[in-house]
């Protein structure tokens, strides 16, 4: 269930609208697994637990529905839908088609300080691997993506990306379940090669095969 900040208005390094920062904190929720695919939850008890009016939390879980990472029933009860083998598919044609592009482009633009921050990041997902920190591993990963997507100067392809995201980020947290970190996939050190050699191909190549390796698991975790 969500971990409940000290105060919701400080998500993050500098404050925020509080309806700005239940949006963010649902959506963490939701792409780092704490609400789990078909768990249900309502909406008096988000705002306990949120410790935020009904305003802001209706306006976040709004927000969140037309995304397509929540689903609203008539009992006043959310939950995060829970993949199929057809949308599994139809997700991982989308991510193919958008992240080996995006991340050709982030190839193109990308400087020496770039690289050295997706190193960071790739250090500690290593670490929580090793560590068998699913948490950390699920905020890592997301991270070294959302930074390359971020950087490709193609906004609308990101905001895509991002969305999609948020459909299978739930599921991830269900494969670590299944298969624990060790077995997780990660192309991330022949995607940063790629990145020093500034091999456009190689770096979209790289990605590609990360995304593929990341829907299977999903799919042989949804078929136990």
């Amino acid at each position: 269930m969500l971990k409940k900040p000290t105060k919701i208005s400080e998500i993050g390094t500098a404050k925020i609208p509080t309806h700005q920062a239940v949006y963010l904190r649902l959506r963490d929720a939701i792409l780092f697994g704490e609400l789990t695919p078909g768990q249900a939850v309502t909406i008096q008890g988000l705002t306990k637990l949120l410790d935020a009016g009904i305003t802001p939390v209706r306006e976040a879980l709004r927000r969140l529905v037309s995304q397509g990472a929540l689903e609203m029933h008539g009992n006043r009860r959310v939950t995060v839908p829970e993949l199929t083998q057809s949308s599994v598919q139809e997700l991982e044609f989308m991510r193919l088609s958008l992240e080996p592009e995006l991340t050709r482009r982030f190839t193109e633009h990308v400087d020496a300080q770039g690289i050295a921050k997706l190193r960071l990041i790739d250090g500690l997902l290593n670490t929580a691997i090793e560590m068998g920190d699913v948490f950390g591993y699920l905020r890592q990963n997301h991270a070294f993506h959302a930074n390359i997507y971020a950087g490709a100067n193609a906004p609308i392809m990101a905001d895509a990306a991002d969305r999609l995201w948020l459909r299978f980020g739930p599921s991830l947290r269900v494969v670590c379940g299944r298969f624990g970190t060790q077995n997780l996939p990660d192309k991330h050190h022949e995607l940063l090669q790629a990145l020093d050699d500034r091999d456009v191909n190689a770096a979209g190549v790289a990605m590609s095969g990360d995304v593929q390796q990341g829907m299977v698991q999903i799919m042989s975790a949804l078929a136990k």
